[in-house]
């Protein structure tokens, strides 16, 4: 990705990531996703023309605890930029696959949400039910879950957007190809891929909270995430 690009989305990300005002954090974050979008829009419709430019893949730390919830706001937000995200438990770390700049994104906004919902959860505080046992765990949990799952629509809809602004009538068929190009890769690199359903979330507290989170954020072997709840596959 273009430096002068990256330094306005790190620079964008950053407020985001600092400021104390929620509306302000959504309006950053969205802003930085626009550019992202309009900007890889751009370069998918020059790479066709040029020729030669393929999928790569990546590793993206996706640590304990709630490692589940983060590879899942991993996964929407490689989603939301034409990637895909292959989650490997045992080693603590998924691989993104996808087109250079796309990936560049995808860990540009992936950490920085990641901090945002980390610090909107710690925000919330500790949780205990009526007997004064911890709730906690469930509470933060859940919170991360319904965070990246309403994250995911957030980008995908900014990212939906840039495509229907665009005014290129080569766009659509470039980006299908550039999908089912992604698509291969994955097949090739990773034959024997697993589903992964995340366990369902048990705090409807910590669930309202995160998606409410979501809300103001400023926008081998492993396994593939399907989108949760629900079948379909990611």
């Amino acid at each position: 990705m273009d430096q002068r690009m990256l330094g306005k989305v790190r620079a964008l990300l950053q407020k985001a990531e600092s400021t104390e005002f929620p509306q302000e954090a959504e309006a950053l974050t969205a802003r930085a996703q626009e550019l992202i979008a309009r900007y890889n829009l751009d370069e998918a419709l020059v790479e066709a023309e040029l020729g030669g430019v393929r999928p790569d893949g990546r590793p993206v730390a996706v640590t304990h605890p709630y490692a589940g919830p983060k590879a899942m706001l991993l996964h929407v937000v490689a989603e939301a930029n034409r990637c895909r995200s292959v989650w490997h438990r045992e080693r603590g770390e998924a691989t993104v696959l996808g087109f250079p700049s796309d990936l560049v994104a995808v860990e540009l906004l992936f950490t920085s949400l990641l901090v945002q919902a980390t610090s909107a959860m710690l925000q919330a505080g500790s949780r205990q039910d009526p007997s004064g046992r911890s709730r906690t765990k469930s509470f933060r949990h859940s919170f991360l879950s319904a965070y990246a799952l309403r994250i995911g629509e957030r980008l995908r809809e900014a990212t939906e957007r840039m495509v229907n602004e665009s005014t290129s009538a080569d766009l659509s068929p470039v980006l299908a190809s550039r999908n089912a190009a992604v698509e291969r890769s994955v097949a090739e690199l990773f034959p024997k891929l697993r589903r992964y359903r995340g366990s369902s979330p048990t705090n409807t507290d910590g669930w309202l909270h995160g998606r409410a989170a979501a809300d103001q954020a400023a926008l081998g072997h492993g396994e593939l995430l399907d989108r949760w709840p629900g079948d379909a596959r990611g």
